[in-house]
C-alpha cells in the first residue's frame, strides 16, 4: 500500500510544479515596463508645476496596473539621453512580450515639422539651437520601434505654450502630426491636444489631459482606443473646446490598462482587422436627426475630417458650429503640412504656401523650400561633369607647353646581318702615275678670293669623303670663280 500512497503523492507534487510553472509563464508572457518623465524645474523659463505632479500621479497609477515604472524628474539633455538608453536596454531584456510606455509631461516644439522633448537646460538663442539642445521625438520612438516588443505606447503632455521669446516667430503653434502607420506597427501615440494646437495646463494639481487619463483608465477591461476616446471628450468638455487630445494607432493585438479576469488572454488576442474608415456621406446618415450636442460629441470622439465636415454641413447654425469649423480648418492645414513636410521638394512647400501663405508655419515652409532649392542646386553642379579639352588633332593647340606628350617609339631592330665594309685605304698600283695638277700659285703678294674657305672646303670634303662616301677625293678638281683650277 505504501507505493501507491508514493506514487500518488510524487504525481501530485508534479502535477503541482506544472501548475506553477504554467502561472508563472502566464505571468511572464506579457512583461509591462513603463519609463515616466516629468519636465518642471526648467532653469531659463518659468516651471511648470503641473507636470511634475502629472508624472507622479501617472506613476502610481500604472504601477497600479502591473508595469515595472521608473521615474526621471526634471532631466537635463545629457541626462534623458542616458536615461532613455538604459530604459531602451530593459526592454530589450525584457523579450517579444514587453509593452513598453512612455509618459512624458513637459515642453514639446515643433521645428522644420519634426517634435521635440524639451531638457530642462535648454537655452535656445535662435531655432537651430533647439535640434542641438533637445531631443527628438522619432529617434525615441525608432529606438523602441527597432526593438522586438509587442506593444509601444507614447502619452505625451507636451503641447503646452512655446515658453521661448526667441523662437515664437519662427516656429509653429504646438506638435506635428506623428503617423505611427509609417513606422513600425504594434505602436499608439497619444498627444494632450490636436496637432497645431496648445495644450493648457490646468488650474488644478493636474493638466486636464493627466486629469482625463487617471479617470479613465482605471475603468476594467476597457480597450485602450476606447479608453482615449473617453479621455477626447472629457477634456474638450473641461477646457470649452479650447483642447482635443488626440491620437495614432497602428497596434495589431488589444491592451487594457486593467484587464481584469480574463486579462492575459485578452491581451494576447489578436486584434481584429480594422474597418474601413467612414466617409462624410456616412456620417450625414449617422448624424441626421441628432441633437447637436448628441452630434457633437459622436464626432469629437471620432476626431476624423470627414467626421468634422459632415457636422458643418449639417450643423452650421448651432453653437457648435464655429468651432467647428476652425477645428475642420486646422485639421486641414496639418495634414497638409504633413504632407509638404513628408515630400520635402520645392514644389510641395509651394503648393502649401499656395494654400495656407499666412499660417504660422509658413515662415518655416519658406525657409525649408530655400534649403531644398539650394541642395538642388549644389546636386545639380556635382552632376554636371567637366568641359574636356578638345581631343581633334586639327583643334589641339600647337603650343609645345600644351601639347600632349608623345610616347617612345619602340626601336625596330635590323635582324639583317650587316656587310663588314673595309676601310682601309686601297694601295695604290706601283705602275700608277701621279701627275701634280696643281698650278704654280698666284702672283706674289696676292691671295686669292676663296683662299681662307679653300682649306674648310677641302677638310669638309676630304671629312665626309673618308666618312660617309660623299665628299670628293684629293686627286679631283674643284672649279672656282677665281679662274684657278685646285
Amino acid at each position: 500500500m505504501r507505493r501507491p500512497v508514493l506514487r500518488d503523492l510524487l504525481l501530485l507534487s508534479g502535477l503541482l510544479l506544472s501548475f506553477q510553472i504554467s502561472a508563472s509563464d502566464g505571468a511572464a508572457a506579457e512583461s509591462r515596463l513603463a519609463l515616466v518623465i516629468g519636465q518642471s524645474a526648467y532653469r531659463t523659463v518659468p516651471p511648470l508645476p503641473n507636470a511634475e505632479n502629472d508624472a507622479k500621479r501617472m506613476a502610481e497609477l500604472l504601477a497600479s496596473a502591473g508595469f515595472d515604472v521608473t521615474s526621471a524628474p526634471d532631466l537635463s539633455q545629457n541626462d534623458m539621453r542616458q536615461t532613455i538608453s538604459e530604459f531602451a536596454a530593459k526592454v530589450a531584456s525584457g523579450g517579444p512580450d514587453t509593452v513598453a510606455l512612455i509618459f512624458y509631461a513637459g515642453h514639446g516644439l515643433q521645428i522644420d515639422g519634426e517634435n521635440y522633448l524639451v531638457p530642462v537646460d535648454v537655452d535656445p538663442k535662435r531655432e537651430a539651437d533647439i535640434p542641438l539642445q533637445a531631443v527628438r521625438l522619432n529617434d525615441l520612438m525608432n529606438t523602441l520601434g527597432a526593438l522586438p516588443t509587442r506593444m509601444r505606447i507614447f502619452m505625451l503632455d507636451a503641447c503646452r505654450n512655446n515658453p521661448f521669446p526667441a523662437l515664437n516667430r519662427t516656429t509653429g503653434h504646438g506638435l506635428a502630426i506623428v503617423d505611427t502607420k509609417a513606422g513600425a506597427s504594434g505602436s499608439f501615440i497619444s498627444f494632450s491636444t490636436s496637432p497645431g494646437s496648445e495644450a493648457e495646463d490646468g488650474t488644478g494639481a493636474d493638466s486636464p489631459y493627466t486629469t482625463a487619463v487617471l479617470s479613465v483608465a482605471k475603468e476594467p477591461n476597457l480597450p485602450i482606443e476606447e479608453a482615449f476616446k473617453r479621455v477626447r471628450i472629457s477634456v474638450n468638455q473641461v477646457t470649452d473646446g479650447r483642447q482635443i487630445p488626440w491620437e495614432s494607432s497602428s497596434l495589431t493585438s488589444d491592451f487594457k490598462f486593467f484587464p481584469g479576469d480574463s486579462g492575459q488572454q485578452a491581451a494576447a488576442a489578436p486584434k481584429p482587422p480594422a474597418t474601413a474608415a467612414r466617409t462624410v456621406n456616412d456620417w450625414h446618415r449617422d448624424l441626421q436627426g441628432k441633437e447637436p450636442k448628441v452630434a457633437y460629441d459622436l464626432v469629437i470622439a471620432d476626431n476624423s475630417v470627414a467626421a468634422f465636415e459632415a457636422f458643418t454641413e449639417l450643423f452650421a447654425q448651432s453653437p457648435y458650429g464655429p468651432r467647428m469649423r476652425s477645428l475642420l480648418e486646422r485639421r486641414r492645414q496639418m495634414l497638409a503640412w504633413e504632407t509638404a513636410v513628408a515630400i520635402n521638394t520645392a514644389a510641395s512647400f509651394e503648393a502649401f504656401l499656395a494654400s495656407y501663405g499666412n499660417s504660422d508655419l509658413a515662415a518655416t515652409a519658406r525657409k525649408m523650400q530655400e534649403r531644398v532649392r539650394n541642395r538642388s542646386l549644389g546636386a545639380n553642379a556635382a552632376l554636371t561633369p567637366p568641359v574636356l579639352p578638345p581631343t581633334n588633332v586639327a583643334l589641339a593647340p600647337t603650343c609645345p607647353c600644351t601639347a600632349p606628350p608623345t610616347l617612345p617609339l619602340k626601336r625596330k631592330v635590323d635582324t639583317t646581318p650587316t656587310k663588314r665594309v673595309d676601310t682601309a685605304p686601297k694601295r695604290k698600283h706601283p705602275t700608277e702615275e701621279v701627275v701634280d695638277r696643281r698650278p704654280s700659285g698666284p702672283p706674289p703678294g696676292q691671295v686669292p678670293p676663296g683662299a681662307v674657305m679653300e682649306g674648310i672646303g677641302i677638310g669638309i670634303g676630304i671629312g665626309l669623303g673618308g666618312g660617309m662616301g660623299g665628299g670628293r677625293g684629293r686627286g679631283e678638281e674643284m672649279p672656282h670663280n677665281d679662274g684657278y683650277r685646285r
